[in-house]
């Protein structure tokens, strides 16, 4: 969409607020379809609701990519939303389930290099189909996206079900073969299926045999979320509304979607040169997501996101100031613009290296069992209605404080988020998801559980 809205603008003859609305509005659709996916995953499966949030992303691909004007192209913009949501709740679900405590950092992770590799792939088409017709160019931009999907929703199908999905409904033979095959002995999987089961308050003695009253579906859940929970509940909560939220105000989705715009306000004025200009962001995401991927598991996840944070907030800043420069500058300043450039790719690159995947990792792992499906699906929605606050008011707000006032807020967010992730958030590395449950109760305190557990695994 970022290189598309370029020639949208021109070919449907739309304005700035309308962009905003285009661009913004699929976060805010990606809230209902994330809300629904909790229920559909306890209700249906983790691996059957991937597959079909992969049918609903292709429907609304094809809308897109058949729009004969505004309306139609909003249409496809509701699909494809709705089906984001559901594969940013169950993608990342799924992951955490059925991944082992030693790589878990490693492949919770993953679905991120994925989503910034077709970021890349997305910059680089929309330069290959800028050289099309306009009317048919933008059309393609969008309606590529139909072609992924399709092999997806296949693949899905060979994949095993989430053992702990299995063992909340009872099938704990099915999730003791799943077990078998994706952890290292045959010992570590049935220590790992009672862990499951305590956790699912299960009795240890329980078969598939045996009548084991299956979870209700989200019965219950939402109260003790939201109504009734207790200190540990609610610190999880906490953490993962948190890191949602400051993941997204920090101005991500702004410089994904508006690159070229900012680029055009730093002074780079041809369509080729701000395509290419998105591109080397989307190549610095990709590469710097995927050494994230590596060390989440060695130095673990708390290092990292303080130190991507902490980056984060230095080249907003001076971006800011960049763009502040350039913008109120009457002659082009050469000086101005490759420091821009520079800032945003390393504001991009910071980000991916440890905001950007931790959130997903960080908030799978630390719900509880029975809580988890909606938990996550809270903590996506927290995070597609602030970034589509973000997008649906960018422009106006550079307007309202220039461009260079934008970035500057953008930093002052992020600063609060780091004092927030140093206050609050433990640290998460090689413990097993019934382990973490067990460090969470004091939001200022916790650190006290977390020495007493390294403790005892160290006399262990």
């Amino acid at each position: 969409m970022s290189g598309a809205i370029m020639f949208i603008k021109k070919d449907l003859k739309i304005n700035d607020v309308q962009i905003e609305i285009l661009v913004g509005v699929l976060n805010l659709y990606c809230l209902v379809g994330s809300i629904v996916a909790g229920k559909i995953a306890d209700w249906i499966g983790r691996r059957y609701t991937i597959a079909l949030a992969n049918v609903i992303i292709f429907a609304g691909s094809l809308f897109m990519g058949f729009s004969v004007n505004y309306a139609f192209l909003m249409v496809g913009r509701f699909v494809a939303g709705i089906g984001l949501g559901f594969a940013l709740m169950s993608a990342v679900l799924y992951t955490a389930e059925i991944s082992p405590a030693s790589s878990r950092g490693f492949l919770t992770s993953f679905p991120e290099v994925c989503i910034n590799s077709g970021i890349l792939l997305g910059y680089v088409s929309n330069y290959a189909f800028s050289k099309l017709p306009i009317k048919i160019g933008w059309r393609l931009m969008l309606g590529v996206g139909a072609i992924p999907s399709i092999f997806l929703a296949f693949a899905v199908l060979a994949m095993p079900e989430s053992p702990r999905w299995l063992v909340m409904q009872g099938r704990l033979d099915e999730a003791k073969v799943v077990l078998d095959k994706t952890l290292d002995t045959k010992e570590e999987a049935q220590l790992r299926l009672d862990d499951i089961k305590e956790a699912a308050k299960i009795p240890q003695d329980s078969t598939t045999g045996n009548i084991i009253p299956k979870q209700t579906n989200g019965e219950r859940v939402w109260r003790e979320l939201l109504l009734h929970p207790t200190p540990a509940v609610k610190h999880v909560l906490i953490c993962a509304i948190g890191i949602h939220f400051f993941q997204q105000s920090s101005g991500i989705a702004a410089v994904v979607l508006y690159s070229p715009r900012i680029f055009e306000k730093a002074g780079i004025i041809s369509s080729d040169g701000k395509l290419l200009a998105t591109i080397a962001i989307g190549f610095s995401k990709t590469i710097f997501v995927l050494v994230a991927t590596l060390l989440l598991d060695k130095i673990g996840r708390r290092v990292l996101l303080l130190s991507s944070v902490g980056g984060m907030v230095v080249s907003l800043a001076t971006l800011g100031f960049s763009l502040t420069i350039a913008d109120q500058s009457e002659t082009k300043l050469t000086w101005a613009i490759v420091l821009c450039m520079t800032m945003v790719l390393a504001f991009v690159s910071f980000f991916a290296i440890g905001m950007g995947p931790i959130t997903n990792v960080y908030m799978s792992e630390i719900f509880p069992l029975r809580l988890r499906a909606q938990g996550v699906s809270m903590g996506v929605a927290v995070n597609r209605v602030v970034s589509g606050i973000i997008t649906m008011t960018f422009i106006s707000l550079y307007k309202a404080i220039t461009i260079g006032g934008a970035f500057f807020l953008f930093a002052g967010i992020a600063t609060v988020g780091w004092v927030f992730f140093y206050v609050c958030m433990p640290e998460t590395r090689g413990k097993t998801l019934e382990e973490i449950e067990c460090l969470f109760g004091k939001l200022v305190g916790w650190k006290e559980a977390s020495k007493k557990m390294n403790d005892v695994t160290i006399e262990g």
